[in-house]
């Protein structure tokens, strides 16, 4: 067996990961043939093949398989000594990789790290907005952003930004049209823009007024899967939006849109940032949660 260097590994480990070579071209920076070209060298040195290889998916054989297992979590203690020997640095650097829901992104983690990148110049930020429930560990990233109900056992979890509260939004066109809903269960006779979670299940629009908890699984011609094209139907006069309040309070603010039923809107929980409880984390890492945790979330509102 031909000599097997350590980086021709890590690549194979990242085409599997992203799921073909297009996109682990992209997450490293390089042409999809430079990987081609380090796969072929690879299982050449190694004198078997370790991918199946068609037009529209990549995958690993039996032995790619097995490599992979054995690869992961030996290739994550190499990442995990670099970075404690990154400590021994003056100020933290590298690559931080997060993984969190559109919302979070556009409203909490995106501001959050900009202002880190300005205090830490030696440190790189990647941000991948995903609404599915994943194995960051697995998936590359040293942390997520979900809801505390959608966190692993073996997770470090700290509250993310402030609560958050859905506002019912519709344009005044569509009021004028189609009246003004009272009550929660007015909805069903209104045209309201439907959300589909990545899963496939469709958002529960919860209403609440002291004692009183209602769901209302919406009823209406349009489906979308981001706030944005939500909001985008709503302001085009379309039907009833639920949204998180950040998205709608500056269209409300300018009369673009109105809130409707707003008595019965509650609070949500935190956000949760979340890390792996059985890895250290690297110095970048550990500038950031302090810088979290001390970061005043009112200046981005």
């Amino acid at each position: 067996m031909n000599p097997v260097r350590l980086d021709n590994l890590d690549v194979f480990v990242s085409i599997v990961r992203c799921g073909g070579f297009r996109a682990a071209a992209l997450e490293r920076g390089v042409s999809s043939s430079a990987l081609s070209q380090t796969m072929n060298a690879l299982e050449e040195a190694l004198g078997i093949r370790l991918l199946n290889r068609t037009t529209r998916s990549v995958a690993p054989t039996e032995a790619g398989q097995r490599l992979l297992d054995r690869l992961a979590p030996a290739l994550s203690d190499i990442r995990l000594a670099i970075a404690e020997v990154d400590e021994l640095r003056d100020s933290p650097s590298g690559t931080l990789r997060f993984n969190a829901p559109g919302p979070a992104v556009d409203h909490l983690l995106g501001p959050l790290a900009f202002d880190f990148m300005d205090a830490y110049p030696e440190v790189k930020i990647e941000i991948v907005s995903d609404a599915a429930v994943i194995d960051i560990v697995e998936q590359g990233f040293d942390a997520g952003v979900r809801f505390g109900k959608q966190l692993a056992q073996d997770m470090i979890a700290l509250p993310f930004g402030p609560t958050l509260r859905y506002a019912i939004v519709a344009s005044p066109d569509y009021i004028k049209r189609h009246g003004r809903p009272q009550i929660p269960q007015d909805l069903v006779n209104h045209d309201c823009i439907k959300r589909r979670f990545p899963g496939g299940s469709l958002v529960t629009w919860r209403f609440v007024d002291g004692d009183d908890e209602i769901e209302i699984s919406p009823t209406g011609r349009l489906t979308v899967s981001a706030a944005h094209n939500e909001l985008q139907a709503a302001l085009a006069g379309r039907g009833i939006a639920h949204v998180f309040d950040d998205y709608a309070k500056p269209l409300i603010l300018n009369g673009r849109l109105v809130e409707l039923l707003a008595d019965w809107s509650p609070n949500l929980p935190h956000w949760f940032l979340y890390y792996p409880s059985r890895r250290l984390p690297s110095a970048a890492m550990r500038a950031f949660l302090d810088y979290m945790k001390s970061y005043d979330w009112q200046a981005i509102k």
